[in-house]
């Protein structure tokens, strides 16, 4: 028997009841059926006979019925009984007949959420028959069926001649197929409201209970349209008739002559316009050319094909369509459940629904533009013609192709039934070089390991128009050259998905159907409420999740799969999906990119209350394409995708930034434009004079106008803040705040490049605000990651981390990747030290804006903290929403990346002058280790090994005694250096004059 099942939002499926081996050596036989059916009693009591040949042997299905007797030619049939089934082989040609019996009471619930069956049910709400309610004989035969029920049913089953027959209280049906097919189902009410019209000449039914009858009209007016539809394109519909049936049960199945529909579904509104057409085109591929399941079930995707992506193909909506298959695909389809089209027989779960539907669809969308429209739809009314109510195969499909198409289409058949996967594509390359007047662009396109034989399109942008180019692609490794007229803007591959592959990354949403399809989850459980998300809880818990407290979770848990974080107020939610816009909803779902790990995806569950997520959270399972949703009280209130970028996508370098003269700011101009700000951030390069004298010039300006500033400095660690007030108040010299804030070990840029702005902070008492993480805990990060931590050295760091930023993420490995070792482990925990830099940084910023309301702060960092505001502006406006500015200076004008780029001319600073000498420290003392090249210190006279005990007059107990003394130095000036130098046994004392 064949069903086509659809759920409430899910295309149609062909579905075997069961299916055994070797389907097309199985005889064509008649089998007569008589059953009486008793509503009263749930039950069924028939009389199944069919003829058979000696030695054949037969085997029925016989499930959950009760065989009374089975007799051969009138008299007792030897049999062997197994669970579920019996085997009969007659010693002599004739008539089988089996009497059996049936209780089906139940609920009719389905078998599971991906399997289309329902159980069988007789009841007050009516008759469902579509499993096993007679024995059932794999293999095509011809159905003659009588059906007796109480008086005031109306019945319905596979039929080209149905007769009716009033006996006493008592009717009886009799349905005629007259064509061999692989079983039949029965479907009864006494409320059915019947309504009758016509197409051409084909009969409309519509059996709909009296609940839902004024949809009888829509429905028939619908199945004109795809009658119309179809007869164009395909040919004559197979049947004299056909009929909307409604059941009570949650079905979605065709049959050949109607199809069944759950009052449920009808009443949905887009069931008219998409899977209506679904089922009727059933009646063409399924029900009257039916499926070789020994080589594939190939009806479900061609089905889907002409029918759910034909129409949004006839809306303008293909590619999407097509995207949304492949997104499927890569979303369910692991190693181990992927399966080649050739072995596949009908869905059972989500992987098999992507390789059989979506998977399928593709191919013979791939067919159709390889061989063109015209012999696409004259090669399917062959295969239609040739097979009518006789099995097709994969290969059959071919033989009538190359017939139609003239040429041999073994290799693309072989490639696309007979192996597992899709193919994996990537534009390795787009080099684009100045030809004369025009360009030549030199492409390199590369697939995976498994070599597969493509028409591959590439559409090349340019400003006001698009060129496709179709290239043939059938090595590892492909190249081609072109001749444009005109410079491109950017190269996409496969930009309309006209090719079954491998989606990139970028192209690769965070949906629904990647947490379903995940099998490697962990549960951060909320603080408290838990009890809110006990059906989520459970439920993925049973498919193998961990559940964990947050503080439970480390780094290795989190990159390891796909995480679930229960509650808006989650700590992970911010952590790793930043910023959330929460929906005003009962119940709702968010899902985000997985910051740490591309290939998994980071789910966001938020309840008002238990009912309200027990309401909603069953029916997430239909919305596996997007990204978001939103329930009140179970209903459905919003819901949204995330946009990807459309083909794999390379962008050709951008038309060169340009300045209107004219309008060029001035300095003065820039701080205007930002003093209104409560902060703004000045970027610098930590060595270049000139980007410091533009940070003062912007400090006093904006001073100038609002005396009530403060200053915020990645230069100093936070620790270290009261020496730091100490010194901007008078109360400590230059020399010990710079010992007490260890100046030099901890940040060691020269400290003249900043001495003017901490002087001005001095000299009018400007706070100077301490930014930065101790220099201990990200050094601890950067070689072991967060993980890495211990509990005390966690109390230093902010509690709120953002690690969403995926763009800034991907900067920072393009920086990473320049450096030696720059594996993929020692990025991470770079990335998570530059991400607790940030963060600290941000929290510095954002306490002091709160214990000072009447203050701004213009904050000084390095650039890298600043391009786009990824790394501080955006993470502190996060914190309190406050307005902001960026500043940078001498960086490369891009879209977005700052409010103003400043341009300065360059500086002379004073820069401290230097002993060159490498110097460590052992036993409290300060020794000479090794010297640079042309050192001042080695021509003076100065040894590896010498002890300095003074510089001048300043004793020398530490490095930093050295540096701070030379800060009073400018090159040229000598200095007397007394070292200690060991001779023979002894000690001795020098002074050697050093020219700086």
């Amino acid at each position: 028997m064949i069903l086509i099942r659809r759920s409430a939002v899910f295309p149609l499926l062909i579905m075997m009841l069961m299916l055994l081996t070797g389907a097309n050596a199985y005889a064509v036989h008649k089998i007569s059926l008589d059953v009486d059916i008793s509503i009263a009693q749930s039950g069924i009591r028939g009389t199944f006979r069919m003829d058979v040949s000696a030695g054949e042997e037969v085997v029925l299905m016989t499930g959950p019925l009760l065989i009374e007797e089975i007799e051969l030619n009138g008299g007792p049939a030897d049999y062997d009984p197994a669970e579920g089934k019996v085997i009969i082989v007659p010693l002599v040609d004739g008539e089988i007949t089996v009497n059996y019996t049936g209780i089906f009471k139940g609920q009719g619930r389905a078998y599971g959420s991906d399997d289309p069956r329902v159980e069988n049910i007789i009841d007050e709400r009516g008759v469902s028959l579509t499993n096993i309610w007679y024995p059932t004989y794999e293999g095509l035969s011809y159905y003659d069926l009588r059906a007796t029920f109480p008086s005031g049913y109306s019945a319905v089953s596979e039929a080209e001649e149905i007769t009716k027959e009033i006996k006493g209280n008592k009717i009886e049906y009799h349905f005629r197929f007259p064509y061999p097919v692989d079983g039949i189902n029965l479907i009864a009410s006494d409320r059915y409201i019947i309504v009758r019209d016509r197409f051409r000449d084909i009969e409309i039914y519509a059996y709909f209970l009296p609940e839902n009858a004024e949809l009888a009209k829509t429905y028939i007016d619908s199945t004109k349209k795809y009658l119309r539809m179809y007869e164009d394109l395909i040919g004559m519909f197979p049947f004299r008739s056909f009929s909307i049936v409604e059941n009570f049960l949650p079905t979605g199945y065709s049959m050949p002559t109607y199809t069944l529909l759950g009052s449920t579904v009808v009443k949905l509104p887009f069931i008219t316009e998409t899977s209506l057409g679904h089922e009727i085109l059933h009646q063409w591929f399924g029900n009257s050319v039916y499926i070789d399941y020994d080589s594939g079930n190939w009806a479900e995707g061609l089905t889907t094909y002409l029918a759910d992506h034909l129409y949004r193909e006839q809306a303008g909506e293909g590619w999407q369509y097509r995207k949304q298959m492949l997104i499927d695909y890569k979303s369910y389809v692991s190693q181990e459940s992927d399966i080649p089209l050739s072995s596949f027989t009908g869905r059972v779960d989500r992987p098999t629904r992507a390789v059989g539907y979506g998977k399928t669809a593709m191919v013979f969308h791939m067919l159709k533009d390889l061989v063109g429209e015209e012999v696409f739809y004259k090669s399917l009314k062959d295969v239609l013609g040739g097979y009518r109510f006789r099995r097709a195969s994969w290969s059959d499909f071919r033989t009538s192709f190359e017939a139609k198409y003239g040429q041999d289409l073994g290799w693309f058949f072989t490639q696309w039934t007979g192996r597992v996967g899709l193919p994996e594509l990537t534009l390795q390359k787009a080099e684009l070089k100045q030809y004369g007047r025009n360009f030549a662009l030199s492409l390199r396109i590369g697939q995976g390991e498994d070599i597969y034989k493509l028409k591959l399109p590439v559409t090349i942008h340019f400003k006001d128009r698009v060129q496709t180019e179709i290239i043939d692609v059938d090595a590892k490794e492909v190249s081609i050259d072109l001749i444009l007229p005109e410079k491109p803007q950017k190269i996409v591959l496969d930009e309309n998905y006209d090719i079954a592959r491998v989606i990139s990354r970028d192209e690769y949403p965070p949906v629904i159907a990647r947490l379903l399809g995940d099998d490697k989850i962990i549960i951060a459980l909320p603080g408290e409420g838990q009890e809110i998300y006990e059906s989520i809880i459970t439920d993925f818990k049973d498919k193998g999740a961990v559940a964990k407290a947050v503080k439970e979770i480390t780094v290795s848990d989190i990159e390891s799969g796909t995480v679930i974080i229960l509650g808006s107020s989650n700590p992970l939610a911010l952590r790793l999906c930043g910023p959330l816009a929460y929906e005003d909803a009962g119940f709702y779902l968010i899902m985000k990119a997985h910051p740490w790990n591309p290939e998994k995806v980071i789910a966001v569950f938020h309840g008002r209350s238990k009912d309200e997520v027990d309401a909603a959270y069953r029916k997430i399972t239909h919305y596996g394409k997007y990204s978001s949703l939103s329930f009140n009280k179970g209903i459905i209130a919003g819901k949204s995708i995330n946009e990807t970028k459309r083909g794999g996508v390379m962008e050709m370098p951008h038309e060169a930034a340009a300045i209107e003269v004219s309008s060029i700011k001035t300095l003065s101009d820039v701080i205007k434009g930002v003093e209104d700000r409560r902060i703004i951030y000045v970027g610098e390069i930590h060595d270049v004079f000139a980007h410091h004298a533009v940070q003062l010039d912007i400090i006093a300006g904006i001073y100038k106008k609002y005396p009530r500033i403060a200053i915020g400095m990645e230069m100093f660690q936070r620790p270290f803040q009261k020496p730091l007030d100490s010194f901007i108040a008078g109360d400590t010299g230059e020399a010990e705040f710079l010992k007490q804030t260890e100046y030099f070990n901890r940040w060691g840029f020269d400290y003249p490049l900043y001495k003017p702005i901490l002087d001005f902070a001095k000299a009018e008492k400007v706070p100077v605000v301490a930014l930065n993480l101790q220099k201990e805990i990200t050094g601890k990060v950067s070689h072991g990651g967060i993980d890495s931590l211990s509990d005390e050295d966690k109390k230093e760091i902010p509690p709120d981390l953002d690690f969403s930023d995926i763009e800034y993420r991907e900067r920072l490995k393009e920086i990473f990747s320049m450096h030696r070792n720059s594996d993929e482990k020692n990025f991470e925990n770079f990335y998570q030290a530059q991400i607790l830099w940030d963060e600290t940084m941000s929290h510095s910023v954002d306490e002091f804006v709160k214990n000072n309301p009447d203050h701004k702060i213009v904050v000084l960092a390095g650039q890298g903290h600043l391009r786009y505001g990824s790394g501080i502006p955006k993470r502190t406006f996060r914190r309190n929403g406050q307005e902001y500015a960026i500043v940078l200076i001498d960086e490369e004008v891009e879209q977005g990346i700052a409010d103003y780029v400043v341009f300065p001319k360059t500086v002379e600073g004073v820069t401290t002058p230097k002993l060159m000498v490498f110097l460590k420290v052992e036993e409290n003392r300060v020794k000479v280790s090794g010297f640079p090249e042309k050192s001042v210190s080695e021509k003076a006279g100065i040894k590896s090994g010498d002890v300095i005990l003074f510089i001048d007059d300043t004793e020398v107990k530490s490095v930093d005694d050295i540096r701070i003394h030379l800060l009073s130095k400018k090159t040229g000036d000598i200095v007397k250096v007394r070292i200690l130098r060991k001779e023979a046994d002894r000690g001795k004392e020098i002074v050697i004059d050093v020219e700086l």
